[in-house]
């Protein structure tokens, strides 16, 4: 027993001995601004695609078709192909100009670079919770403003233009949506960012979250169902296919305090009546 905490302990300090060996190396040979700018780029570009990539690969398993949530709407390659230069568009045209105030962000906050300013890992999942409360809270108002009837069809209607999601379309929208709602973001940032490490964590955790809830599938053993009140993808899925009510972005908290779910309630209601989706 005492043999085992101290292979684990020692297993630690050399984990935490490579990190810092390696943090070291990329604060002697790149400048503040080179970190801020294209290490968040990579961050954003690696970690979108990356857990973009399992649901993609979802389409040609026919074993998990059965966890696909609209099962008759296939994914065709021509939508993926007109998600994916759309995203092009925004990441690069959109988002990078965003990016390049990243370092201006740092440098006005005071944000530390250093590895001893780096914070620890369960401090660092205790302030992801909170800037994804605060998101969300962001999210619901403005989206639910997004479908009023007097400027959805300017705007928000680009998003909704896939009634089936997959995981590319979380990110696919006009440029205002990506703007105004995507301003959420920055604001659990102003208040918990305490290192350029934990604003890359942040991004990690916001996309993750997203890519699930538009990725088409309800797999079981889903980690993220372990969050306490958690939206999950079923949840948005019926956002999607029907244009109303489940407006959180992760949470199922202000649509149930404002009963902006009651038309999701009603369909949970028919589902286990008659055993199967409407």
């Amino acid at each position: 027993m005492a043999a085992n905490i101290t292979e684990t302990v020692a297993t630690g300090l050399q984990s935490a001995g490579v990190l810092e060996e390696t943090w070291s190396y990329v604060l002697n040979n790149y400048t503040k601004w080179q970190i801020a700018t294209w290490g968040s780029v990579l961050v954003h570009e690696i970690v979108y695609f990356g857990l973009c990539l399992p649901g993609f690969l979802c389409q040609f398993v026919p074993f998990v078709q059965k966890y696909k949530i609209q099962s008759e709407k296939k994914e065709s390659f021509d939508k993926q192909w007109q998600c994916f230069k759309v995203l092009m568009f925004n990441h690069f045209c959109i988002q990078l100009p965003l990016i390049l105030g990243t370092f201006m962000f740092t440098e006005y906050m005071g944000i530390p670079y250093d590895y001893e300013s780096m914070p620890a890992w369960y401090t660092t999942l205790g302030r992801c919770f909170c800037c994804l409360v605060i998101e969300d809270t962001w999210h619901y108002f403005l989206h639910r403003g997004l479908h009023d009837r007097r400027i959805y069809k300017h705007i928000h209607k680009v998003h909704h233009h896939f009634q089936a999601p997959f995981g590319m379309v979380a990110e696919y929208a006009h440029p205002l949506e990506t703007m105004i709602l995507g301003t959420g973001f920055f604001i659990g940032a102003l208040f918990f960012c305490t290192h350029i490490v934990f604003l890359w964590c942040w991004m990690s955790v916001r996309l993750l979250e997203t890519i699930d809830v538009h990725s088409g599938y309800d797999f079981p053993l889903n980690p993220l169902h372990l969050i306490p009140g958690y939206a999950g993808a079923r949840y948005h899925d019926f956002h999607h296919k029907n244009f109303t009510g489940n407006y959180g972005s992760t949470f199922i908290w202000w649509d149930w305090y404002f009963g902006t779910d009651g038309e999701y309630k009603q369909f949970l209601q028919r589902q286990k009546e008659t055993g199967k989706d409407d």
